[in-house]
């Protein structure tokens, strides 16, 4: 059975399945021997621990796609990968999914975010309309060769648009055709109950240290009927404090002080800086839309 065969059967037993972030050869190898079911590909893990760049939409397809083979290569477990926006328009979004299944990927993750999109627990995103997404989903779907290949659709409306729109997007993206569901960044319990309580598909939460999203034991989130819990920052938070720690050391000097959220780890990587250059550039991107 191929593993993404492996990931839908996995998918449609009773037990959460619990996926740490993976990024790199270390992280990939670490995860495998501890009996998880599955990892994620984190695209801000990539980012960062690849190029050293904050997960602000910054790298490629060819980049992400190269990263994927790798992970897989090293994971005998399911890997569900993060794809972004699918790096451009339909035919792109065909292609990414073709890439990414060559790579040996099982779950391919799409998001409704406007590009350049941005870390889902960072402020100030952006979606474009729920339409919009729904021609870039079905080229997904159009274009998997592995009729296991599973789709994941990720909304990020929450934060810009509320949960109500939310959740009628993740409902219209499962009509579509989606095998998981992704509400990024719920901001309390009440509002992780009810996407379980109202959305009739399978669902995937993202627990992120530090971010917008409360913790919840995974016994609870299995009670609620949530079916995957990515945690991407599992491996690389800890290992980025650590590393930080050890080089100050090593310096003879105080580790530069951060914050424990995303827009703090993506400090260390430039955050301010690129989205500084970001608004420089925002009248052009308004006028070329």
């Amino acid at each position: 059975m191929s593993k993404a065969g492996r990931l839908r059967e996995l998918l449609d037993g009773d037990e959460l399945m619990v996926a740490p972030g993976v990024y790199d050869g270390i992280s990939a190898a670490l995860v495998g021997k501890l009996g998880f079911p599955a990892a994620y590909m984190t695209g801000a893990g990539v980012s960062a621990s690849g190029w050293g760049l904050p997960d602000i939409g910054l790298l490629t397809l060819t980049e992400m796609a190269e990263r994927a083979r790798v992970l897989a290569g090293l994971l005998d477990v399911p890997l569900i990968a993060d794809a972004d926006t699918g790096y451009g328009s339909p035919i792109n979004v065909a292609r990414t999914v073709s890439e990414y299944e060559r790579a040996g990927v099982a779950a391919i993750q799409l998001e409704d975010q406007v590009f350049p999109k941005r870390c889902g627990h960072l402020a100030g995103k952006e979606v474009v309309e729920t339409d919009i997404f729904v021609v870039t989903l079905q080229a997904a779907l159009d274009a998997r060769e592995d009729p296991d290949t599973l789709i994941v659709a990720r909304t990020d409306a929450l934060a810009p648009r509320g949960i109500e729109e939310a959740i009628a997007r993740g409902r219209r993206y499962a009509e579509v055709g989606a095998d998981v569901i992704f509400i990024e960044a719920p901001e309390s319990v009440a509002d992780v109950e009810r996407i379980a309580r109202e959305l009739d598909a399978p669902l995937l939460l993202n627990i992120v240290p530090g971010g917008r999203t409360p913790e919840l034991a995974p016994e609870r989130l299995s009670e609620l009927g949530y079916r995957i819990a990515i945690h991407p920052g599992a491996v690389l938070g800890p290992v980025a404090k650590a590393a930080l720690e050890a080089l100050s050391s090593l310096a003879g000097m105080t580790a530069v002080p951060t914050t424990a959220d995303p827009a703090g780890f993506f400090d260390l990587f430039g955050l301010t800086a690129w989205q500084a250059l970001g608004e420089r550039y925002a009248g052009y991107e308004r006028a070329s839309a």
